[in-house]
């Protein structure tokens, strides 16, 4: 499985409504297989709906239609891209995103 959340730690809270996609790579493409909304908790717990197979992963999330709904005219960063390895398919992926209008970090969470 995997899963995101997002905090805007400018404001101190989780971010609702960015919208995030997940695609797998075949070969030098990407294929979208998974697509999701934050919900108020910052959370998409709805990308895949069941075991993921190995492979290389990539998360976007829409973090420039986010900052424009928060007052920003125009966004530094419109997007976000992280890229990830899955090798067993058993295991539960976390990715969150920390976020403010000028930087972002990722880890990997539990």
């Amino acid at each position: 499985m995997i899963t995101t959340h997002v905090l805007d730690i400018a404001r101190g809270e989780p971010a609702e409504g960015i919208t995030v996609i997940l695609e797998l790579r075949q070969a030098s493409e990407w294929t979208p297989i998974g697509r999701g909304t934050t919900d108020e908790k910052g959370r998409v717990n709805t990308l895949t709906e069941g075991p993921v197979s190995p492979g290389t992963y990539r998360l976007t999330f829409d973090i420039g239609a986010f900052h424009r709904n928060q007052g920003l005219s125009v966004a530094f960063f419109p997007e976000v891209k992280i890229t990830f390895n899955v090798r067993d398919p058993d295991e539960h992926f976390h990715l969150p995103l920390l976020l403010s209008p000028f930087g972002y970090s990722t880890y990997r969470g539990t």
